[in-house]
């Protein structure tokens, strides 16, 4: 499944958040009129990605037990429902899941991180 698959997936240049938000991973749910869509921003070194926020083992978002998403090196998102883990540069499985996440198109437009087109 693609991110583009969601019913809510948003229209790309939709608005996601404010660059500055961005210092390590910014879990988050863009309403638009499609619907709600879960979403997870990450700073990684001068970059800025995202993936749908839902791991692939139970499709529960990452942060649904907790906001400690990053390992402590700091390489690795974490699923705080089971513990899989996941590249925090590429979304691929590390570990506990059948497959990576589902990696978002963004891109910074002035202030803001908007879905790319």
């Amino acid at each position: 499944m693609g991110w583009t698959d969601y019913s809510s997936a948003p229209a790309p240049g939709t608005r996601i958040c404010a660059v500055a938000d961005i210092t390590a991973v910014h879990p988050l749910t863009v309403t638009t009129d499609r619907g709600k869509f879960p979403i997870l921003v990450v700073r990684d070194g001068g970059s800025i990605r995202a993936f749908v926020n839902a791991c692939p083992h139970q499709y529960l978002p990452l942060d649904y037990r907790g906001p400690n998403l990053l390992s402590a090196d700091g390489t690795k998102l974490l699923c705080t429902a089971h513990g899989a883990s996941f590249d925090k540069s590429t979304g691929a499985v590390l570990a506990g899941a059948n497959c990576g996440l589902d990696p978002v198109p963004v891109m910074q437009r002035g202030d803001h991180i908007v879905i790319a087109p």
